[in-house]
């Protein structure tokens, strides 16, 4: 055949002696890893009870359950506007908290970050810091705010603002570890500061990617809003929590269904403007 070369196979398999060997010793090794953890798996699911018939006799009541949700009806038009007040406050909740966690955790962000913090006594802290606080759930945080502060949409935004200051904190510090250092060396050799470096070698380089974070974690954190509700922590979450308890399925369903309309359209627009950010380089049209 044209373009057909003989392939030596004893020479191949001399060379690369190891990948012929079907049953090596790292392959036993890996093969028994992975048959103890796959057991390992089994036993949990066990454990948790995943094998007694829960699960099963379970469904039939989530679909009696669905059936009695749909279709979604606030019952009058001041529930409408009543929960419409909530659901903004929400999404209010959720950018305030998003910003300000994002101002807040850039500067920690530059301290923690390897190729602008020389210092490792301070980098150590800043990410030891940044630890500490997303080690801490979300819902947590809302009851501590609001034991705080008070009942309210305040609570929430600094409870959203605090978790996210540990996540904003790691994820800005590892986009500023990335970024190439041919811009900075530039600026640093005709003359500029390590300050002027930062400035106009790393910042233009990330801020694109900072950007696309904030914008998600404003999508996530109306979701996360609407859950710290259940604890006082303002927003809709109240309103869904009580029309659980009293079995207002229905108005459940149309809670729900109204922040899953908030999310999507939330978005589309961060889409929008992440785009005008970054361009639509690699987008087809």
């Amino acid at each position: 055949m044209p373009g057909h070369f003989p392939v030596d196979l004893d020479a191949v398999r001399g060379r690369h002696s190891e990948h012929f060997q079907r049953f090596g010793r790292r392959r036993q090794t890996a093969l028994a890893i992975a048959a103890a953890a796959f057991a390992l798996l089994i036993f949990a699911i066990g454990e948790l009870g995943f094998f007694d018939g829960k699960l099963l006799a379970g469904l039939g009541r989530l679909a009696e359950i669905t059936g009695l949700m749909l279709p979604p009806d606030p019952k009058d038009w001041a529930h409408v506007r009543l929960f419409s007040s909530a659901l903004l406050e929400t999404i209010a909740i959720s950018l305030l908290g998003t910003l300000a966690a994002a101002a807040l955790a850039l500067p920690l962000a530059f301290l923690a970050a390897r190729n602008v913090t020389a210092q490792r006594v301070v980098r150590f802290f800043s990410r030891r810091s940044l630890d500490t606080i997303r080690s801490v759930d979300i819902l947590v945080w809302a009851l501590i705010w609001v034991n705080v502060v008070g009942l309210g949409p305040f609570a929430g935004a600094l409870a959203i603002m605090t978790a996210d200051i540990g996540t904003f904190g790691k994820l800005f510090s590892e986009a500023i570890e990335a970024a190439d250092r041919k811009p900075v060396e530039g600026i640093v050799s005709a003359g500029g500061g390590k300050f002027l470096g930062v400035r106009f070698g790393i910042i233009p380089e990330v801020f694109p990617v900072l950007v696309s974070q904030v914008l998600y974690f404003f999508e996530s954190n109306t979701r996360s809003a609407s859950i710290i509700g259940i604890v006082g922590a303002g927003g809709i979450g109240l309103y869904l929590a009580e029309a659980i308890r009293t079995l207002e399925l229905q108005q459940t369903s149309f809670i729900i269904l109204m922040i899953l309309v908030s999310v999507a359209l939330i978005d589309y627009v961060s889409g929008q403007l992440r785009f005008a950010v970054i361009g639509r380089r690699g987008v087809v049209s």
